[in-house]
């Protein structure tokens, strides 16, 4: 995250409230699964395969979804930085679909695997060396690297590396909060306001990226 602009930064803090968002819906709608969280969602089908083995399909399509977002927002980037935008509005798309499914059949969960495949193309922004600079929708990356800044700021060999790692992980939190709140007054249409969100920062990104 220390290489990241700080343009950079700030949009990534964006997506990742947005991420918070998202995923507080989904926990309240599926009942406990994630949609950003794949180690949460993993754990859970392990317990499942134990108990209830029809009800670790979910998950485990959750996970698989999220590894198809991340390939195909790999794909679509690669070292075009400029291709973001059409990660992001992807991720719009898929967001607005999976509440337009919601309200037509609000029963199904597996229109969550939509949201999960939008999260994980949204870990393909910031790439380097194949692997992601910045854990956008998920916290224990981030967590991780807060934790080690915090042992530079103790050995003096930085003072300040822990502040990006701290409101990346706040701005998922807040988002969360807010997801909630939303989705008690909205239900599905929470979704919605976050497909908005993320189609003008596609927007935002692609006006940037053409100056």
């Amino acid at each position: 995250m220390r290489a990241v602009s700080r343009r950079g930064v700030v949009l990534s803090l964006a997506l990742s409230a947005v991420a918070g968002y998202v995923d507080a819906v989904g926990f309240i709608e599926t009942g406990g699964l994630f949609v950003s969280f794949m180690s949460g969602n993993s754990t859970q089908a392990g317990v499942e395969i134990w108990t209830d083995p029809g009800r670790a399909l979910l998950p485990l399509a959750l996970v698989v979804a999220f590894v198809i977002g991340v390939a195909a927002g790999g794909v679509a980037v690669g070292h075009h930085a400029r291709r973001r935008s059409l990660v992001v509005a992807a991720s719009a798309i898929a967001v607005a679909a999976c509440a337009a499914v919601g309200f037509a059949f609000p029963h199904s969960a597996w229109r969550f695997a939509l949201l999960a495949c939008a999260m994980g193309a949204l870990n393909t922004l910031y790439l380097a060396d194949g692997r992601a600079r910045i854990a956008i929708t998920y916290a224990t990356g981030t967590l991780v690297s807060l934790g080690l800044a915090l042992a530079d700021l103790v050995t003096g060999r930085s003072a300040t590396v822990w502040r990006r790692p701290l409101l990346l992980w706040a701005s998922l939190a807040a988002g969360a909060v807010a997801g909630a709140a939303a989705h008690r007054w909205l239900g599905d249409g929470a979704l919605l306001g976050a497909a908005g969100v993320l189609a003008a920062l596609a927007v935002a990104i692609s006006v940037v990226s053409r100056r």
